[in-house]
């Protein structure tokens, strides 16, 4: 079944219809050759409900769905992730966004530091920030996401550790970590409890420098490990959803803190 993301406005309960427009009229007319009666799905792109819908009209300009039901309970963990992502090199920024979007990631706030070698003037981390965001959403129909995360301007590294002050859990995988960091790393990971807020650091190619992973600690940041293996930078950030969608996922609203 496919998924499309509407604005809210969109969606008219009390009429049990919903409008589609834009690009999306010409995909579902033109590409996908859809007929009247066949099933689609619908989300706001920020409630985490998913709308089922059945084409009604396949108009010129627009798409009309007859509204059947609301599926409250969507595909979303239970738990809220932000990825503060070191600027890798090249174009493996997408290949990140894309997999975290699939893995579950509530947010991806792109982050200068000091051992990153791209640099993005304003105009660029503009155009940079539009295309990112283009792929999150790709991603999030693909993965029948209840939400469209978003990809965030290019922060400092400061300005990310000020960002995620106010997390529940603030976790930065370290390949310096202690000797006794994978049994502190499990507890941390098997933990985590539904509706907390993580953030989670991944740095860019050559890793952390000393001096930000002093502040990150400075704030309170859980330094933990991925194990003896040397990751790289587009790796570590699955590998952390992963790990967070396999401790997290089917927990029940009843332990929700």
């Amino acid at each position: 079944m496919y998924q499309f993301f509407v604005e809210s406005s969109q969606i008219n309960i009390e009429q049990k219809i919903v409008i589609i427009t834009g690009s999306d009229v010409n995909h579902i007319k033109n590409v996908l050759r859809m007929k009247t009666g066949e099933e689609v799905s619908i989300s706001n792109g920020y409630d985490g409900r998913e709308y089922r819908c059945a084409v009604l009209e396949l108009n010129e300009s627009d798409v009309v769905l007859e509204l059947r039901f609301i599926k409250e309970e969507g595909n979303e963990l239970p738990v809220e992730v932000t990825l503060f992502q070191g600027l890798p090199k090249a174009d493996k920024m997408e290949l990140i966004i894309q997999k975290c979007v699939e893995l579950g990631v509530t947010k991806i706030v792109p982050v200068s530091m000091k051992r990153c070698v791209v640099r993005l003037d304003d105009k660029k981390s503009a155009s940079k920030t539009a295309r990112w965001q283009s792929i999150a959403e790709a991603a999030a129909k693909q993965s029948k996401r209840g939400i469209i995360p978003g990809v965030s301007q290019v922060m400092s590294f400061e300005e990310a550790l000020r960002d995620a002050s106010g997390y529940d859990v603030k976790l930065l995988p370290y390949e310096m970590a202690d000797n006794d960091a994978m049994d502190r790393t499990r507890d941390i990971f098997t933990g985590l409890k539904p509706g907390q807020k993580i953030a989670v650091f991944i740095g860019p190619e050559g890793g952390f420098d000393e001096k930000e992973i002093e502040k990150a600690c400075d704030l309170g940041m859980q330094i933990v490990t991925l194990g003896k293996r040397i990751l790289r930078t587009e790796t570590a950030g699955m590998t952390v959803m992963s790990w967070i969608a396999f401790t997290t996922e089917g927990t029940g609203k009843e332990d929700r803190p």
